[in-house]
């Protein structure tokens, strides 16, 4: 173990009998509604769910049929997912005939422009959200928005982070963002290890390519796919593409990272200025700028604090610093029922601990590269024996790298377990074996049970949907006052989104413009 992690662990250890108690986890979880055929969904976002626009629990991403569920904060891993649950439960209550598509590669889709955009009303504040969609479909195509995750979010307590500054005898005004930025460095550089554990996008359906030719096996004569994949979504095929790559943005200083992101955001870019912004009295996208707003960065991690209402995400880290860290990086879980499990989560806390401890120098250009080289190489061809990747400019092979990370992770896992909390040791245990047998991995045994059952992945996927689909409608709800609550929730949207509607005071060129100013 590294000099500064043993001191770090073990100063942590002795802050507190359980010094990460009180830390907070949230989930949001994205699956597309699908027909009993598996082709995409072309209704509305179901009335029953509520308003998209103001549903505190489920709303929509990218396409109207593109659900997204959102979980409150919890301090424990079981209340998150319970809640998840729930949400699951009380969505498939109320789809009629339609099913959740469990994969993060999509279902059957119709030509690019025929996926629909998600919908959010006749408010300023709903155009605004649909156009920029429309946008991203112009910039990266709508088939690719179309690909689901999971986003888990962790902030460690505010008791903790006074105590740790203390310890390090510390005096920074910036002392917790700087620490976060720390670890989200360091989740940029070991991040590939959660695509190798928890990558479940191996292969994909042929209608994702509309005729392109991916120069990739075809398995079954209907799916792409590699051999070694872990996670295809993460690959230069999904978020990772050339568009986003000419994009850099500081992870040194909270101020260099709002700096970078901003200037994204105000600077023409000729590719998205030929598309246009208003033809034809429509818009097409909200700017022609690098950036429209700040989400359309794609990072495996993001730095976060809850904003205000109408506050810009840089706004609120302008105000107040880093409340709290956005992991991005994790697919649905095919299954999982809830597309997460308990133990990927504990996993991904003591993970992230790891990475606030460990030693986490500046990042440059050429560190960043690696970073993102090694986590494509680990996306396509991360389960290869001879898979080898750069450390500080130096070839490491992938399993000797990962079990030197996990020893270290199973050493936080202890001091959380030490805390009360039980089970974390476990969970990092489990991916210690996925290290030493690639074929325990979720991948793995996607490509293997397409190859077993002689399927495809459309194939494999549909039997999948219809399985949690009779699994959700079958079982009798954990907690009947949380179907309730859900659906006042989604009746109450519905009339938060009409006073929004009738509030509206200015046109949306004015509205737009006063968003853009406000900085």
């Amino acid at each position: 173990m590294s000099e500064q992690f043993s001191k770090r662990l073990n100063l942590v250890s002795d802050l507190h009998p359980d010094p990460l108690g009180g830390s907070l986890r949230g989930i949001e979880k994205e699956s597309l509604r699908v027909t009993q055929d598996g082709a995409l969904s072309t209704r509305p976002h179901p009335v029953a769910l509520g308003s998209a626009l103001t549903n505190r629990y489920i709303t929509t991403d990218f396409s109207e049929a593109l659900l997204e569920f959102v979980t409150p904060v919890y301090p424990t891993t079981w209340e998150a997912l319970r809640r998840l649950c729930d949400i699951h439960q009380f969505t498939h209550q109320n789809l009629d005939d339609e099913l959740l598509w469990p994969a993060s590669m999509p279902c059957v889709l119709p030509p690019d422009d025929e996926v629909p955009l998600a919908r959010y009303g006749t408010s300023n504040v709903g155009t605004m959200k649909t156009t920029y969609r429309r946008g991203l479909g112009y910039r990266y195509g709508r088939h690719m928005q179309t690909i689901s995750g999971v986003h888990y979010n962790y902030s460690l307590p505010t008791t903790f982070w006074a105590m740790y500054k203390e310890a390090l005898g510390n005096s920074e005004q910036d002392f917790q963002s700087d620490q976060y930025l720390g670890l989200i460095r360091n989740f940029r550089r070991f991040g590939w290890l959660v695509l190798y554990l928890f990558g479940a996008s191996p292969a994909l359906c042929r209608s994702f390519a509309r005729g392109r030719d991916l120069k990739m096996p075809v398995l079954n004569g209907k799916s792409w796919y590699e051999p070694y994949a872990t996670s295809l979504r993460m690959s230069d095929l999904g978020y990772s593409n050339k568009n986003q790559s000419r994009i850099h943005i500081s992870l040194n200083s909270l101020n260099e990272y709002i700096r970078d992101l901003t200037a994204a955001i105000h600077t023409p870019e000729p590719d998205y200025e030929a598309i246009g912004v208003v033809v034809d009295g429509v818009y097409r996208q909200l700017n022609a700028n690098t950036l429209q707003i700040e989400n359309e960065y794609y990072s495996p991690i993001r730095p976060k604090r809850v904003a205000n209402s109408g506050e810009r995400p840089t706004a609120a880290l302008r105000r107040g610093g880093i409340e709290y860290v956005e992991v991005r990086s994790l697919d649905c879980n095919l299954y999982d029922p809830s597309g997460i499990s308990q133990n990927t989560m504990r996993f991904i806390e003591a993970f992230l601990v790891y990475c606030l401890l460990e030693e986490s120098p500046l990042i440059n250009g050429d560190r960043l590269a690696e970073c993102t080289r090694n986590q494509k190489e680990v996306a396509r061809n991360g389960r290869n024996p001879e898979c080898v990747l750069f450390d500080d400019g130096k070839q490491r092979g992938l399993k000797v790298w990962a079990s030197d990370i996990l020893e270290k992770v199973l050493a936080v896992a202890d001091v959380i377990d030490a805390g009360g909390c039980g089970n974390y040791r476990s969970a990092v245990a489990e991916m210690q074996e996925r290290v030493a047998d690639p074929d325990l991995t979720p991948s793995a045994k996607i490509l293997s049970d397409l190859g077993d059952l002689n399927v495809s992945f459309y194939e494999l996927t549909m039997g999948t949907a219809k399985k949690h689909s009779d699994y959700w409608r079958s079982i009798t709800p954990g907690s009947p006052e949380a179907m309730e609550e859900l659906k006042d929730e989604a009746e109450a949207s519905l009339r938060r989104q009409a006073d929004i509607e009738a509030a509206d005071q200015m046109n949306f060129d004015e509205y737009l413009a006063a968003y853009f100013a406000a900085d």
